[in-house]
């Protein structure tokens, strides 16, 4: 393989490794089936392709396609709720070059309650904008059928409805504002904040401390939260934390005592209506890398 076909896989691995992160929720098993698609693309004839792209969205789709299945069976005996593992972003950063690719978390969430290919049909056409065409050939189905999976699939994953994008300023106030009232012993100090029926979700995969069912409105949360601040290896414990956008959504990154999480904040109508707190170690490597070098 020449040094220039090389480069031709690379300008595109940024939009697989997305496509695949959307399909899986996982970027470490994205990043392994880009890589897998790396040795097929090593192994074809990538200068005679027409559309390198095409090829490559399709290989990376059947790939998780297969991949999904195992998931799922995995996910049967997971501990607790299983959570996306969290993308984060500087609030106010230069946008990426696959600016408008990302899906919000709760829309990430959405997804996991669609077949396998419903989810791909949907993310190819609503998210990639790729034809109909494009998807039958990618799914081995007829445009007809991959129509029929998108008009499921958006019944189901745009049930949450509409959300009002948030100016970098709202953002950060947020997530600030949300990190200092969990943090506090008074169990009001949430109230002015959440929504009444606002809803905690948790995921520490069975290796770290995690709420393993969700808790519903905003009293119940107010006295977790004011909890946990409570606890003894808390008290005199200053916790670092970070405000970020976690999959285009507010929230921020902290270290707790010996712990690291991502939390993520479902912002509508001026109130925190869910929450969302990432503690499985397996998903927060960048997490603590990030939270490592700002302590330096």
């Amino acid at each position: 393989m020449t040094d220039v076909t090389a480069a031709g896989f690379e300008t595109h691995r940024s939009y697989l490794t997305r496509l695949a992160y959307r399909m899986l929720g996982s970027l470490s098993d994205a990043e392994d089936v880009v890589q897998d698609a790396w040795l097929r693309w090593h192994d074809s004839a990538p200068e005679a392709l027409a559309n390198p792209r095409a090829w490559l969205g399709r290989v990376v789709t059947r790939l998780c396609l297969d991949l999904m299945k195992s998931a799922r069976r995995r996910r049967e005996t997971y501990v607790g709720a299983w959570l996306p593992e969290p993308l984060i972003e500087e609030i106010g950063g230069t946008a990426s070059s696959d600016e408008g690719l990302d899906v919000p978390y709760v829309l990430q969430l959405a997804l996991e309650r669609l077949s396998p290919l419903e989810r791909a049909a949907f993310l190819l056409h609503d998210v990639f904008d790729l034809p109909f065409s494009e998807i039958a050939e990618t799914l081995g189905r007829s445009e007809t059928a991959c129509r029929q999976l998108v008009s499921r699939a958006r019944r189901h994953a745009r049930q949450e409805g509409p959300r009002h994008p948030l100016s970098p300023d709202e953002a950060r106030r947020y997530a600030v504002a949300f990190f200092e009232a969990a943090h506090s012993t008074d169990p009001t100090a949430l109230k002015g904040l959440l929504a009444q029926d606002a809803v905690l979700h948790g995921d520490g995969g069975g290796k770290a401390s995690s709420v393993l069912n969700p808790i519903f409105g905003s009293e119940k949360i107010g006295r977790f939260f004011a909890g946990l601040a409570r606890k003894p290896q808390q008290q005199g414990f200053v916790p670092r934390y970070e405000p970020m956008l976690i999959n285009g959504m507010p929230g921020y990154i902290s270290m707790e005592t010996d712990t690291a999480q991502a939390v993520v904040l479902d912002i509508r109508d001026g109130q925190v209506q869910a929450i969302y707190v990432i503690r499985n170690p397996d998903k927060l490597s960048p997490v603590r890398e990030r939270l490592k070098a700002g302590r330096g």
